[in-house]
């Protein structure tokens, strides 16, 4: 098979998939009701974690001993990022979480000036500002958002916490000199410990007793239980097709690649689950995309994206602003 060919297939299957995980756990809370956002995360980082080891083990990344103590925050942080954007995604509609996604741009922007006195140029700026404004724009003439403060609120915390994160996790990585998938190998097993014990305090066990609305008295069938058990492996071989397409292509590549994303979630979200898509609703995210593109264009110009490419080749989960 020509190499092109390799490529077109990898970009392909990381597409296919980054869709196809919304989609199934959007399945999980909205058609099947099975609404336990913190046990959902826990059965994904529990696969995220034999993945990495297996990952380890077949060669695919050399793993590298770190200090746990300074790794506790940035886990803390992966399931902070996580559960909000899960509960994000079960409160609102299939398109407003996909636009709120697009604000993680401008939360990083803000927080890296903030903490580190990193400044965007004028150019950047303006990108931003057309981002935000296209995000305004799209979320405000939502009408399936008018009755639904609660999921706009849960919404916009997700986008602080995720920025939050990805800002940590970038300086956590050039401190202990540790690519992304090292540090993953060596913060997902603290996580799970984590959600270990978030699950029985904030969501009903039913241990005592079991009703429809808790973890064991749910009525599972073999539907429900393969939507779940999709929704965990999916995650993970995103990660691995993310991980070898940014090995075999460009920071270009995985940047157009993750603006496909966008527009397809969108979109499936209207024919799949009934989001509604107005003429204002559709101009804000046109707007929003058409500023996201200018940035990725700004940075890709300085060199910015491509030399993170070069420095982390083999760094599937870095956090990139600009994926989708």
């Amino acid at each position: 098979m020509a190499d092109w060919w390799k490529v077109s297939l990898i970009a392909a299957s990381n597409v296919l998939l980054s869709i196809s995980i919304v989609f199934a756990n959007k399945a999980v809370f909205a058609i099947y009701h099975w609404n336990f956002t913190y046990a959902l995360t826990l059965l994904h980082t529990i696969t995220t974690v034999a993945g990495m080891y297996s990952f380890a083990a077949l060669n695919f990344y050399q793993p590298k001993q770190l200090p746990k103590l300074k790794l506790l925050p940035l886990a803390l942080a992966f399931v902070g990022y996580v559960v909000t954007q899960n509960i994000s995604l079960r409160l609102n509609t299939v398109g407003f979480y996909q636009i709120s996604k697009i604000s993680i741009t401008p939360g990083v922007l803000v927080l890296e000036a903030f903490l580190f006195k990193k400044y965007p140029t004028t150019k950047e700026l303006l990108s931003v500002l057309v981002v935000c404004l296209g995000v305004a724009l799209a979320t405000v003439t939502d009408t399936q958002m008018g009755s639904n403060m609660i999921g706009v609120i849960v919404g916009f915390g997700a986008v602080v916490v995720t920025a939050v994160y990805q800002v940590l996790a970038g300086s956590k990585q050039k401190e202990l000199q540790a690519s992304s998938m090292q540090l993953l190998h060596q913060y997902s097993p603290m996580a799970a410990i984590c959600l270990g014990i978030l699950v029985p305090s904030f969501e009903p066990l039913g241990i005592t007793n079991p009703t429809p609305t808790t973890i064991l008295g749910y009525d599972y069938n073999v539907y429900n239980v393969a939507a779940i058990a999709i929704s965990s492996v999916l995650g993970l071989l995103m990660s691995l097709t993310t991980f070898i397409l940014i090995g075999a292509t460009s920071s270009i590549t995985y940047n157009v690649v993750g603006h496909l994303k966008t527009v397809f979630i969108l979109a499936g979200g209207c024919f799949f689950f009934g989001d509604e898509m107005p003429a204002k609703k559709f101009c804000g995210i046109c707007l929003a995309m058409t500023g996201i593109f200018w940035y990725s264009h700004l940075k890709l110009s300085t060199g910015t994206l491509v030399a993170a490419k070069t420095t982390d080749e083999k760094a599937p989960n870095k956090p990139r602003t600009l994926a989708a």
